[in-house]
């Protein structure tokens, strides 16, 4: 059965990107079309709408609460691909992400714009917004759209919802009143319902009203029942993986993370063509105006943010170049951390580079030059830089944590420590100089992280197989 799936998001790599979810909506989605009706839902940020050329309007969603009413519009992907896009340009069209301003500052009215995300999906999944189509299942992604299983249940739809967790940390919290403004019944505010410390979270929300959860990792699903992992809400992810409602399913990466045919390398490479990588490396030091070196070339593609250990990386960077390494850093993301990274650049203009940005072909020139990539995250739910970094021979040194335990192979395609600590960090990237000192090692373990495929395959089939038994639930 092609079942019609719904899947809801707040980011989509083909218009606006703040983070991973962007690449795994556009990447899932695509993965599934030929075995599922799956259609897209975002907001029509002002970014997402001047990008496309043709939207046909299908329906209007109606004024609830403090919500205002939208329009719904439909645009197909050059590739096919159909997506929805929520029209409210009182909510969406603005400059800055789809989270905040330009300066970092979240939006004031976040909750009425992304529960006008999740309504507008609870209405387009239960066929009262496009005449021409209706979901079996609807699958929200992260807090901005989790409310849509508590939609779908307050308005007693039946289509069965599936929640996935890309990061529990991030909740949507907000004060009581929002309550009102969202138009959710002043019943669901309780601790087996939205509450969470006299707060509405929308995360919570999405964690009891949806039928099944998943996250992005069989090691994180685990992670989030335990006090350590689970941000407060540990006890309510217990009661649903003892009630087998809770399941790990690993990303994916698209094929286009090939060195093979990359048309963004300078010089693309198989595995075995190492003097091939060692013009990359070469490249990407050019770039980065780093001295010629013989040593390891490290790289960093990150947000740069706390989760993901970039004060363990600052820590370990002198020690990293005085034994001969370098350092290439690419990405956004706390002006502290930017500017501590800018700093130690400063310091060591030779052996560090910096670039305060993100660029998919920059971050695919650096994977490809790079002899090895640096992840010490605090928590990792799957992480898909270290599949990048393996498919483009980059040997990733992570944290023994989420989806970083599940795809390094430790001492064959990665290395992997034991606790989010600048000691254990450096352990790591001991066991990475002494395997670059040997050639053979080294381009064994490459060949080895190369022919991991980290294809979709599998994610679809599960998903196919969890919607199948959600749907013959109903």
């Amino acid at each position: 059965m092609q079942f019609r799936v719904l899947f809801v998001t707040s980011e989509l790599e083909d218009y606006v990107r703040v983070g991973g979810l962007a690449s795994v909506s556009a990447a899932l989605t695509r993965a599934m079309t030929s075995r599922v009706d799956v259609r897209l839902l975002l907001p029509g940020y002002r970014s997402v709408l001047s990008q496309l050329k043709r939207v046909e309007v299908v329906g209007r969603c109606p004024t609830l609460g403090e919500m205002p009413a939208c329009d719904l519009g439909r645009t197909t992907t050059a590739d096919g691909l159909q997506v929805y896009v929520v029209i409210c340009p009182q909510l969406y069209d603005r400059g800055g992400t789809p989270y905040g301003d330009d300066n970092g500052r979240d939006w004031a009215d976040n909750d009425v714009r992304f529960a006008r995300l999740a309504s507008a999906a609870a209405l387009l999944a239960a066929g009262e917004v496009d005449p021409a189509w209706k979901a079996d299942i609807l699958h929200a992604n992260d807090w901005p759209s989790a409310l849509a299983p508590a939609y779908l249940a307050w308005n007693r739809s039946k289509v069965p919802s599936i929640l996935t967790i890309h990061n529990l940390a991030y909740q949507g919290l907000f004060p009581r009143d929002t309550l009102g403004r969202i138009g959710a019944p002043d019943a669901a505010f309780h601790v087996n319902g939205m509450e969470f410390y006299n707060q509405v979270s929308f995360l919570k929300s999405g964690l009891v009203y949806a039928d099944h959860l998943t996250t992005v990792s069989a090691t994180y699903a685990r992670e989030i029942t335990t006090p350590q992992f689970g941000c407060g809400l540990e006890g309510l992810l217990r009661q649903r993986a003892n009630a087998e409602q809770l399941t790990g399913i690993l990303n994916g990466i698209d094929e286009t993370w090939d060195p093979r045919v990359c048309p963004d390398l300078q010089s693309p490479f198989g595995a075995g063509e190492w003097h091939q990588k060692r013009a990359n490396a070469n490249h990407v030091r050019r770039q980065f105006n780093l001295a010629l070196s013989r040593g390891p070339l490290f790289g960093l593609v990150a947000r740069l943010v706390h989760q993901k250990g970039v004060d363990i990386v600052l820590d370990a960077a002198e020690t990293i170049v005085a034994a001969g390494g370098q350092i290439v850093v690419m990405g956004r993301g706390e002006p502290r951390f930017e500017q501590a990274l800018q700093d130690a650049q400063a310091r060591r203009p030779d052996a560090i580079g910096v670039a305060i940005r993100f660029e998919d072909a920059e971050a695919r020139r650096i994977f490809a030059g790079s002899d090895f990539t640096l992840m010490p995250s605090r928590f990792e739910p799957c992480g898909l830089s270290q599949m990048y970094a393996q498919r483009f021979g980059s040997l990733p040194i992570g944290h023994r944590t989420g989806g970083l335990a599940d795809t390094i192979d430790d001492g064959r395609t990665g290395f992997l420590f034991e606790q989010p600590s600048t000691q254990s960090f450096l352990g790591a990237i001991c066991r990475a100089f002494g395997t670059f000192g040997h050639r053979r090692r080294l381009n064994g373990m490459r060949s080895d992280a190369m022919a991991n495929s980290f294809t979709w395959r599998n994610s679809v089939d599960q998903y196919h197989g969890l919607y199948g038994r959600l749907a013959a639930a109903t």
